[in-house]
C-alpha cells in the first residue's frame, strides 16, 4: 500500500488485494470506500514516491481491475463495485489546496474501475455532491443519478414516524415530540418526516438527545464556506438559526471552483449535506425552480 507514516494514504486498495489473493476460499462483498486525505500540506509536498506511485495508478487503476478480474474467475460472474462517500476526499482536496491534482488522479481512477474494467456488471456510487461538471465523471457515461430532490427511491432512505414504535418499545413514548424536533425534518423527493437513523439509533441507545449525526461527519468545507462566505451569507445562517425560511434557486450539480462567490452553490451543498430542508419549491417563468429551505432539525443548530 502507498503510505506515509507522516502522512494519509490515498489508496488502501493494495491491502484489499492482498487479502483477497490469501483467502479465496471466503465469499465477501468488496466495498471501495474513498479515504479522506488531509495531508501537511500541498499534495506535492508527498515524498516523490508514494504520490508518485499513485499517481502512475499502481496502487488503484491496476489493482482494482485486478481485483475484479480475480473475483469475476473465482465465482464466474461479473462483480458490482460499492464506491462509498466517493466526494467526502473531493471536499478535503478543496479546502486544503490540492484540488486540481485530485481531480486528475479520480479522473483516472473511475475510468479504470467503472468504465474500461471487463468484468464489472454494475456499480454505485455514494455522496453528497453531484459534482458531474468538474469533469471527474467526462471518462463516464450511462450515469442515473438520484439526488435529495429525485423522487426515485424516495421511501429507501432514513427512517419514517416508524420511529415511534421504537420508542414505545423503549418506554421512551413520552419523547415523541422532542424527537421530532431533534431529528426529523429530511426530505426526499416527495416524501417528508424522515428521520436521521444513526441519531435515532444513538438516542435509543443512550437515552439522551445529542448531536450524534453532525459529530460524525466532517465539517471543514461547510465552515470555510460560512467563515469566508460573503456578508450576506452571514446574515442568512443567522436568519436560519433563527428559525426562518429563505429562498433561493438550487443547481443540485456542485461546482467545486464557483463555491468561492456562487451563494447558489453554497446553499446547494448544505441541502445535499442535510444541513437544509426544502420547505417548499415553485416553478418560476422559464421553468426554473425556487425553493424555500430552513435548517433541518435542532441536531444540526
Amino acid at each position: 500500500m502507498c503510505y506515509d507514516n507522516n502522512r494519509k494514504s490515498l489508496s488502501r486498495t493494495s491491502a484489499v488485494c492482498t487479502y483477497t489473493k490469501d483467502k479465496m476460499d471466503r465469499p465477501f462483498f468488496f466495498i471501495l470506500k474513498m479515504v479522506k486525505v488531509v495531508p501537511a500540506g500541498r499534495i506535492n509536498v508527498f515524498p516523490v514516491n508514494s504520490w508518485s506511485c499513485v499517481k502512475e495508478g499502481k496502487y488503484g487503476k491496476g489493482k482494482l481491475n485486478m481485483l475484479s478480474s480475480f473475483l469475476s474467475r473465482y465465482y464466474g460472474k461479473k462483480v458490482i463495485l460499492l464506491l462509498d462517500e466517493y466526494d467526502t476526499p473531493m471536499q478535503e482536496a478543496y479546502v486544503h489546496g490540492y484540488w486540481q491534482e485530485f481531480v486528475e488522479f479520480s479522473r483516472s481512477l473511475f475510468n479504470a474501475a467503472f468504465k474500461t474494467n471487463p468484468y464489472l456488471d454494475r456499480a454505485v456510487m455514494t455522496g453528497i455532491t453531484r459534482a458531474s461538471k468538474e469533469s471527474i465523471f467526462s471518462d463516464l457515461n450511462n450515469l442515473e443519478v438520484v439526488t435529495a430532490t429525485s423522487e426515485k427511491y424516495e421511501t429507501s432512505f432514513g427512517f419514517t414516524e416508524e420511529v415511534f414504535a421504537a420508542l414505545n418499545e423503549y418506554g421512551m413514548g413520552d419523547s415523541k415530540q422532542e424527537v421530532k424536533n431533534w431529528y426529523d425534518g429530511f426530505t426526499f423527493g416527495r416524501q417528508r418526516d424522515i428521520y436521521n437513523p444513526w441519531s435515532i439509533l444513538n438516542f435509543l441507545d443512550k437515552g439522551k438527545f445529542a448531536a450524534y449525526w453532525a459529530n460524525t461527519s466532517s465539517n471543514s468545507l461547510v465552515g470555510k464556506l460560512i467563515r469566508e462566505g460573503s456578508p450576506d451569507v452571514k446574515i442568512t445562517m443567522e436568519h436560519l438559526l433563527q428559525g426562518e425560511v429563505f429562498y433561493a434557486e438550487i443547481d443540485e450539480q456542485i461546482v467545486f471552483n464557483q463555491l468561492d462567490y456562487s451563494q447558489s452553490a453554497i446553499w446547494s451543498l448544505l441541502l445535499a449535506g442535510g444541513y437544509l430542508r426544502v420547505e417548499s419549491c415553485e416553478m418560476l417563468p422559464g421553468g426554473r425552480w425556487e425553493y424555500g429551505l430552513e435548517l433541518t432539525n435542532r441536531e444540526v443548530r
